[in-house]
């Protein structure tokens, strides 16, 4: 294993000039971080960093960045005024970005892009990836066979069982979908096998990680790809003229959130630490371990899983403890160092959602506004109902919809509509 690499003091990573948001030092951003990973991991990793830093420098790499991100996934997203919900509750103006009408449903296409183009760069002909549910394992899928890349999927069982959509859409764009058991038989189970691959294939193989976790250059590189909702979202608001008070996304790893809160993170902050930074947790079913998995709002413990310090839900043992949530997405037991280093800094609100309130989440804003938010998104939907009868309204809330709910249709149908589903399932059986 290998901690702080670059002890010289006031050694840097960088890639642009100018003020950036909390700069990377030596791996960490501030206390969380690092790169924790078996030594024969280090080679790719440095591989990966020192070409991902030259692309942030080469306007050839940057302006095909745009033009697929313009021409395949769908961008600029809209952004929509919820005047129905807003009506309904009479207070500040209520926004929602609508990552989910990006190419494959979600915003996990942003990182999948930047990170094949690297890949590309690097002659790499082979891709394997991690994914919980499914939306990061149907972009790879997607964006690999667009690009001529063998790709390879690892997802555990647990989450297999409950995204079936994702996993046919996976295997009908021609990737190999790998069951894993592990102790969960979720997106943790998934990720250790990943590594396990990566370490045996490096050469021909990049490991396109799906969240801002991770061992260093992984954070900082999925942030600057998913940087792209965040700055959308400030123009777009700005052209809008709107006041914006806060900005709400649910937070899992954390691929959505940083991404969308990007434009407001520069360092140090203005003592106001306007607008409100709001991150949305899976408050489960319970506060019982097992029940949630709320690391910043509830029990997180600082420890080193996956190549990355980070805060987790561990027992008193340091073992990661189970966890649980009606969204496969929310359900990992860490978060990504940087929103862990900010919400300890402050800069960044963390709250939690329970299950029952992302499912009147869904129901709402399907009656109000004609849009069904994936269960992940609907965590921050549901903390954006709560706040804004609280706004003037004068002043806006801007919700990340990081995903849409074709995805839930076995979980909400389910939920909601029982006995007409099991009904028509049987009636197709």
């Amino acid at each position: 294993m290998s901690g702080r690499e670059g002890e010289k003091a006031g050694d840097r990573d960088g890639y642009k000039k100018g003020e950036r948001e909390m700069r990377l030092v030596n791996n960490f951003f501030g206390e969380f971080g690092g790169r924790y990973v078996a030594e024969i991991l280090n080679p790719p990793l440095e591989e990966l960093k020192r070409e991902f830093l030259k692309a942030m420098e080469d306007d050839e790499f940057k302006s095909e960045f745009e033009s697929v991100s313009a021409e395949y996934t769908g961008r600029p997203t809209p952004l929509l005024f919820a005047e129905n919900t807003t009506r309904m509750l009479g207070g500040g103006r209520i926004f929602i970005k609508l990552e989910g009408l990006a190419n494959t449903g979600a915003h996990k296409i942003n990182n999948v892009l930047g990170q094949l183009l690297l890949a590309k760069r690097m002659g790499k002909r082979r891709i394997i990836a991690e994914t919980g549910a499914g939306q990061h394992g149907l972009a790879t899928a997607a964006l690999s066979a667009k690009f001529g890349f063998k790709c390879r999927v690892y997802m555990g069982k647990v989450d297999i069982e409950r995204q079936r959509p994702n996993v046919f859409w996976m295997e009908l764009y021609g990737a190999e979908v790998v069951p894993v058991e592990g102790v969960s038989g979720t997106l943790k189970d998934a990720v250790n096998e990943a590594l396990r691959d990566w370490a045996s294939s490096f050469e021909d193989t990049h490991y396109l990680l799906g969240s801002a976790l991770g061992p260093s250059p992984y954070p900082d590189m999925v942030r600057e790809f998913q940087s792209v909702i965040g700055k959308e979202t400030k123009k777009q608001m700005e052209e809008r003229g709107e006041k914006i008070e806060a900005l709400v996304a649910c937070v899992g790893g954390g691929s959505n959130s940083i991404g969308f809160f990007y434009p407001w993170l520069s360092y140090p902050w203005p003592s106001s630490k306007t607008p409100r930074l709001i991150g949305v947790e899976a408050g489960g079913s319970g506060d019982n371990i097992g029940e949630h998995a709320a690391r910043m709002s509830g029990s997180g413990r600082p420890g080193i899983v996956h190549g990355y310090k980070s805060l987790f839900l561990l027992d008193d043992d340091g073992q990661v403890t189970p966890t649980h949530s009606v969204s496969a997405g929310l359900d990992y037991p860490g978060i990504g160092p940087q929103l862990a280093q900010l919400g300890k800094d402050g800069r960044i609100e963390f709250t939690k959602a329970s299950d029952e309130e992302a499912l009147t989440a869904v129901k709402t804003f399907a009656k109000n506004e004609g849009i069904v938010f994936a269960l992940e998104s609907a965590h921050a939907g549901a903390a954006a109902l709560k706040l804004a009868p609280q706004l003037p309204k004068d002043r806006a809330i801007v919700i990340n919809m990081s995903g849409r709910g074709d995805k839930d249709l076995f979980i909400l149908a389910e939920r909601m509509d029982r006995d007409n589903w099991h009904k028509f399932l049987r009636s197709i059986v």
